[in-house]
């Protein structure tokens, strides 16, 4: 879509903080066919929200309480120096977490106790990577072991849901932003496909499916509020089935609605919330009208679907007539080795260890953020190894796929588009806001979308497809 270079109505001038800083500025320069549509920096938005700031009275604003896993290291924490890299040191932490997943998978009694009073020995979620992922591993080992899983993950999402507040979760997401593209990589590129497929439309429906809380849809706002044509209606309905999200969309709806009024923009908010998964989401609810542009947008979502239903929820996205389904999701599989429990903990740990060490090197130590963020994939990793009933997933299957594995799937239903020339340079500037080691990588010709890329290693992708 191309950008026009005109000014944002009058009554959005003063409304924000002036953005100071040569990054942001040189970032929203104009160019050839308008300006990018990268977000702001991460504090910028942070301002913009307040700025907007509604009156609601949250609970437990920092959630700064102790993390809910049990294990600590007693006799050895002090032997490993905190923030150390995954990639350094020896890697005890995988060799004795293999072991015992191995023994699990045999029904080694003897061995698993073993193992498990090992670990929890040397393990510690305020240690060095090694021993993070030794201390989250062993919850979910723990729970595989002894058939606790559900009763488990049910706890720590129980408790993580009674701490969360619109304010914690806001600062969290924006500060993982600020220091790492894990999520605003798929933000840039959706946005970009969402916007060239919608360049024209007067009428814009954007179905969202994602749990980030809104934050991708601001700098869209920008960029529809600078069309040289009249600026459109935009309808965003954003579909919810977690609890941890549903709890702050009503904070999230008074703050989009008025920072949509101060960029000019018409604009209907509508939230769907009241669904236990995806499978149940019907075109009806969706309140999809005959003259609207319709955009899926589905950032981390599919995976949440169970396996059974991936087909049938990606069909009925055909049956809206989209412009444009984007598709952003980890790159992992959790799926074709879910009834293999070793293969399944490999892959969970390979993927779990990346992640670790992105965190590690993206925050300070001391950082409660990272020390957030970690304690979510406690949950994940518990879903993943020990729960095995994927019908009862309350919303959250974690059922990761990778990205060839999607495009296989969405192949039924719809064709690639690929992203332009103007998307993959927002994206290449964005990455170079950066800390070294992220990269974009586009597939082989038989396959399609973008990856992005940690240390080599791709971590991310995201995709753009048509009926």
């Amino acid at each position: 879509m191309k950008l026009s270079s005109a000014k944002v109505p009058k009554e959005s001038k003063g409304a924000f903080p002036s953005h100071g800083g040569h990054i942001y500025n040189s970032l929203h320069s104009k160019r050839r066919s308008g300006h990018t549509i990268l977000p702001l920096q991460p504090a910028d938005q942070l301002e913009q929200w307040s700025s907007v700031g509604v009156d609601m009275h949250n609970n437990n604003t920092n959630n700064h309480h102790h993390p809910q896993n049990s294990h600590t290291s007693t006799s050895r924490s002090s032997d490993y120096s905190a923030g150390e890299p995954c990639a350094t040191g020896n890697k005890w932490a995988s060799r004795l977490l293999r072991e015992c997943a191995t023994a699990i998978s045999d029904k080694d009694s003897s061995k698993i106790h073993h193992l498990l009073w090992m670990l929890n020995e040397l393990a510690s979620p305020y240690g060095d990577c090694d021993q993070k992922l030794a201390s989250y591993f062993l919850q979910a080992l723990f729970c595989k072991a002894t058939e606790s899983g559900q009763r488990c993950y049910k706890t720590l999402t129980s408790v993580a849901e009674k701490g969360n507040s619109f304010d914690s979760a806001r600062k969290l997401i924006l500060k993982f932003q600020e220091v790492s593209p894990w999520t605003t990589f798929g933000h840039v590129a959706a946005n970009g496909a969402i916007l060239e497929a919608l360049d024209g439309e007067t009428k814009l429906h954007i179905i969202d499916i994602s749990n980030t809380l809104c934050t991708q849809w601001p700098t869209l706002l920008e960029a529809l509020a600078t069309r040289n044509d009249e600026t459109p209606h935009l309808k965003l309905t954003v579909v919810v089935t977690a609890n941890i999200v549903r709890s702050v969309m009503k904070e999230i709806s008074q703050r989009m609605e008025k920072f949509a009024r101060l960029m000019g923009v018409p604009f209907e908010f509508n939230v769907i919330s009241g669904l236990n998964h995806l499978g149940e989401l019907t075109k009806e609810a969706l309140g999809v009208l005959e003259d609207e542009a319709i955009a899926v947008n589905c950032i981390g979502a599919l995976r949440r679907v169970t396996v059974e239903e991936r087909g049938a929820v990606i069909q009925m996205f055909q049956s809206l007539g989209p412009k444009v389904v984007t598709v952003v999701e980890e790159e992992a599989d959790f799926s074709s080795t879910r009834y293999d429990f070793v293969r399944c903990f490999e892959e969970c740990l390979r993927f779990y260890t990346l992640y670790f060490e992105m965190l590690e090197e993206s925050f300070v130590p001391t950082s409660n953020e990272k020390l957030m963020l970690e304690r979510e994939c406690s949950r994940s990793i518990v879903r993943v190894l020990a729960y095995d009933n994927d019908q009862d997933s309350g919303g959250e299957c974690e059922r990761r796929e990778r990205g060839s594995q999607w495009s296989d799937r969405l192949k039924e239903a719809f064709s690639p588009v690929g992203f332009s020339d103007d998307v993959v340079d927002d994206v290449k500037a964005l990455l170079k806001r950066y800390k070294a080691g992220w990269a974009l990588t586009q597939p082989n010709q038989d396959e399609t979308g973008l990856y992005l890329t940690w240390k080599e290693e791709p971590v991310v992708w995201a995709s753009a497809w048509k009926p």
